[in-house]
């Protein structure tokens, strides 16, 4: 049984929990910022397959931002 797991083991035993902290809130606003804006790539490009919409830089950014805030609105 390796070190991490025994302890793991005992921490039960002794009725105690592991506490999540929320994180660095300027970390979390990076990981939004990152995952909207490949999300909003694929959207845009999805969009642009089917000649809905131009597949720029200009549209991926703006679909970023609104991803961004949208997310931001809904967790907090």
């Amino acid at each position: 049984m390796s070190g991490e797991s025994e302890r793991a083991g005992d921490d039960e035993e002794r009725g105690e929990e592991i506490e999540w902290g929320e994180g660095d809130p300027r970390v979390l606003f990076v990981m939004n910022l990152v995952l909207s804006t490949a999300f909003a790539a694929v959207v845009v490009y999805g969009l642009s397959y089917i000649d809905l919409a131009a597949f720029s830089a200009v549209n991926v950014a703006s679909a970023a931002l609104v991803l961004t805030a949208v997310t931001y609105l809904v967790t907090n």
